[in-house]
């Protein structure tokens, strides 16, 4: 039977990070009423707990036992109250009616009583035939023994179980109708004897698994002996905590660790030590005084003449070993008297040694050394199968290159060992088949007979970890969780926090919260809806197994749901805020309103009101938006008197505030007239008179004509007339009558003159100002006739010019009045060559356009036409396929 390591466990629990337990509170009526039949089993599981640890607990007010035992215990009890317990061999599930078996050795594991006899059976079985079909030649083979299937311990013969008996063995055919007691118990007081052989009995109810430590009170010492106190009996060894104080092994020092359990480390007090031999010091720990150099003794021996060849030693050197009867190397011939540094001669005969094979001697003659290390005598040799035999050194192993065919004590594999002496070895191979379990195989060597029961537990948890039990793997998919007492440690994610009532321990989401939301809204409400705030992740679904996939995919919290509108009643005001114009409004509906009243806002010219019906004002508070729409715009024209006062209105629409400073350009001509000035209208009223006058002036000559004379005024432009215009300074020609005589006189003398004459100046042609005021001289009538005659003569060529005119002068006339017809011609006839060139192009474009669009028309009837021609064939073919 294959023999296999110790259990292993397996949690298929998917652990949470941990979380600090929420304050006292309590536990939630949705939870703690989840079922009846539930609720009963789990109630009657904490009583039966309580019964069995009640004499335990008494004992242990203030201690607690092993923890490991502990742990066993509460898995077993665990189990055993949530109907988990399944036995390894079959893989069936123990009920409370069962006969049942439990393993008292180490892992106390419960099994059907006819599962744990037929397993024990065909244990001895196939030993029995193990040993038929190989004999032993050993005579003191150890008798038969069978293994329990999960921990491998060893039980005989005679110790297969019979008879169904309670876990402590004291009841058989315990009752299993008792709903009080645990299954498969007695009800009764263990007194089994406690492991560490203390004279107690174990003082809990008939349990399953191991027994707690020892809760006796009793006197006990501390590791070093030196206080004495009351302990628990299973907790009896204790340090004082003080210096041990005892003596080493070296009898000299003390040990100075605190009170320890086993014997006293050695003794580390360092000093200078010398060897055995005296010839070397050196710096040691105590208890590596006494040590060896690496020199020779090399003491003379008694004798004299040698040298002792020992190492580092203690003590005399002793004899020497050259003294006394001496032989030859061989041992057959004996010398006495030879002295000790005189050699053993040879005998001359055979040395006769047992060789190394230890059937043949050695043939050399007497030698000094050692013998062959291999003997070479020629043997004849059968190999270990005993199918060939050969003549081979005798030193040599002689093997044929035969396998064995010989089925190996697995009855699987052949032995297939070269030259095997027919004991051949358990098969090596792993089994590999199939556990019950259907999860895993066997791993122990290739055997005979059922394979042991799969050695791996699976943990069953709740969801925090706190509650859990383990069952034999394979049975794991039939579990439940067990319910948990524990309080759930999600933290909840809504607003009520903490005020949350508690609930317990559970797979999947938290129940949702049950408070009211309170959620207050901008407008100063609340919420009056249940909690629908955000939830926290939940814990994943109870799996036997969770695959990869599965343990990584983390939870997300879901997110809550908005608050609804709120619904309270409030007064609203319109859109206009007029008053006494307020509604009744839902608090959350923002649609806005208008009341019949005429706007009465003042518009933003500051000198109208708007006229509209009441509408949203451009309004920006924190109870108000800002609307997008405004009063009317006022657009008449500016009404204002500017200030200064001026004859250009307000070029602006009507505004608030005063008018902007008048720029029109104002023109002002000089006093002169000469020039014209451009002046901003509110820079030019602005200024005074006299520095308006001022700012007309050009800063010229005044240019203006004297009344009297043709001369101009010679002062700087000023306003006003000319002064004194009969002194003017100017010089004029005065003539005679004929114009034969001239000077020049001063214009106001020649305006003198003209008064004198009675004559105004201001009369006087300007070809006649001075002209007549000089008298005749005798020269000024010769001068007239000359003067007529040529004027005569002049008159008569120029009449005659005119009559008969030159022909150069009437070509060049005629030329240019012919060519300017001509260019007058050619220009009309161009525009009309133009003119029809552009009507026939136009005309041109429309018949290309009339084509393109009527082919172009029928070209569309025509594709639309083979489109459809092309639709109804291949309809044809789908209604009638090719066969």
């Amino acid at each position: 039977m294959s023999d296999m390591a110790g259990t292993a466990t397996t949690d298929f629990r998917w652990k949470s990070p941990p979380q600090p337990p929420p304050p006292q509170q309590t536990i939630s009526d949705s939870d703690s009423d989840s079922g009846s039949d539930s609720d009963n089993h789990q109630h009657r599981h904490n009583d039966l707990s309580n019964s069995i640890f009640k004499a335990y607990l008494d004992c242990h007010s203030s201690s607690s036992p092993s923890s490991i035992d502990l742990a066993k215990i509460q898995s077993f009890l665990a189990s055993s109250s949530s109907g988990a317990v399944s036995c390894l061999i079959c893989l069936e599930r123990i009920k409370r009616t069962d006969h049942t078996w439990s393993c008292t050795s180490s892992c106390f594991a419960v099994f059907h009583l006819f599962c744990i006899q037929s397993w024990a059976r065909q244990c001895l079985d196939l030993h029995a035939a193990r040993a038929v079909t190989r004999p032993s030649s050993n005579p003191t083979e150890p008798e038969a023994v069978w293994n329990c299937p999960k921990c491998r311990s060893s039980y005989q013969k005679s110790e297969i179980p019979r008879r169904y008996l309670c876990y402590c063995g004291k009841e058989e055919n315990p009752p299993a109708d008792n709903p009080w007691i645990l299954p498969h118990s007695c009800g009764e007081v263990c007194e089994r004897p406690l492991s560490n052989n203390c004279g107690h009995c174990c003082l809990l109810l008939c349990h399953p698994g191991p027994c707690a430590s020892c809760p006796k009170l009793v006197k006990a010492k501390c590791f070093c002996g030196g206080v004495e106190d009351v302990r628990r009996c299973g907790h009896k060894q204790f340090s004082c905590g003080d210096v041990c104080d005892s003596v080493l092994d070296c009898d000299i020092h003390k040990c100075r660790e605190i009170c320890h359990d086993g014997e006293c480390p050695p003794c580390r007090e360092r000093a200078v030590y010398r060897c055995c031999c005296g010839k070397v010091k050196e710096e040691k720990d105590c208890c590596e005084r006494v040590f060896r150099c690496e020199a020779s003794c090399e003491n003379m021996l008694n004798c004299g003449k040698h040298v002792c060849e020992r190492g580092c030693h203690s003590g005399e050197c002793g004899l020497c070993p050259y003294q006394g009867k001496r032989s030859c190397p061989c041992g057959k011939r004996l010398y006495q008297g030879l002295s000790c540094d005189v050699v053993a001669p040879l005998c001359g005969g055979t040395c006769d040694k047992v060789l190394g094979c230890g059937y043949h001697r050695c043939p050399e003659r007497c030698h000094r050394g050692l013998c062959l290390e291999t003997c070479r005598i020629v043997v004849t040799k059968s190999c270990r199968c005993g199918g060939t035999k050969k003549q081979v050194p005798c030193h040599q192993e002689l093997a044929c290159e035969r396998k064995c065919q010989r089925v190996r004590d697995c009855a699987r594999h052949a032995c297939r060992r070269r030259c095997c002496d027919g004991e051949c070895p358990p098969c090596s191979e792993i089994c590999g088949k199939r556990l019950r379990c259907r999860n895993h195989k066997c791993q122990s060597p290739c055997h005979q007979g059922p394979c042991a029961p799969c050695p791996i537990m699976v943990t069953i948890s709740c969801a925090c970890g706190e509650t859990h039990f383990e069952v034999p793997c394979g049975t794991e998919t039939n579990q439940k969780p067990p319910r948990c007492r524990k309080l759930c440690q999600i933290t909840p994610l809504c607003r009520h926090g903490q005020n949350k009532k508690p609930h317990k321990c559970h797979y999947g989401a938290c129940p949702p919260c049950r408070l009211q939301c309170d959620e207050e809204f901008p407008c100063g409400h609340k919420c009056t809806l249940s909690c629908h705030g955000p939830r926290p992740p939940p814990n994943r679904e109870f799996m036997i197994k969770p695959t990869k996939k599965m343990l990584n995919i983390h939870a997300e919290s879901t997110p809550g749901s908005p608050c609804p509108p709120c619904t309270e009643n409030v007064w609203r005001p319109c859109v206009g805020h007029h008053l006494a114009a307020e509604r009744m409004r839902v608090c959350s509906d923002r649609t806005q309103f208008a009341c019949d009243n005429l706007c009465g806002n003042p518009l933003p010219c500051g000198n109208h009101y708007c006229s509209f019906t009441c509408h949203a004002l451009e309004i920006k508070s924190s109870s108000l938006d800002k609307r997008s729409e405004s009063c009317e715009k006022c657009d008449l024209r500016c009404q204002k008197e500017r200030t200064p006062k001026c004859q250009h209105p307000c070029p602006r629409r009507c505004h608030p505030g005063d008018c902007p400073p008048c720029k029109t350009l104002v023109k002002r001509s000089c006093h002169c007239g000469t020039m014209v000035h451009a002046f901003e209208c509110i820079y030019y009223n602005t200024l005074s008179e006299k520095d308006q006058m001022k700012a007309r002036s050009c800063r010229g000559p005044c240019h203006r004509k004297l009344p009297n004379c043709t001369h101009l005024c010679p002062e700087i432009c000023h306003p006003g007339q000319c002064p004194s215009p009969e002194k003017c300074g100017k010089k004029v020609v005065v003539r005679c009558k004929c114009l034969t005589l001239k000077k020049e006189w001063l214009c106001q003398d020649v305006q003198a003159s003209h008064r004198a004459t009675g004559s105004d100046p201001k009369d006087v042609a300007k070809n006649q100002f001075g002209v007549g005021l000089l008298p005749c001289g005798s020269n000024c009538k010769s001068k007239l006739q000359m003067a007529e005659s040529v004027l005569q003569q002049r008159n008569v060529k120029e009449i005659e010019e005119k009559e008969q005119p030159s022909g150069k002068n009437a070509t060049k006339r005629r030329k240019r009045r012919e060519r300017g017809q001509d260019i007058k011609e050619t220009s009309r006839l161009q525009k009309l060559a133009a003119a029809t060139k552009k009507v026939l192009m136009l005309v041109m474009a429309i018949a290309v356009l009339l084509a393109v669009s009527y082919y172009g028309y029928k070209g569309l009837l025509w594709l639309s036409d083979w489109m459809n021609e092309v639709e109804e064939q291949r309809q044809k073919s789908r209604r009638y396929p090719r066969i």
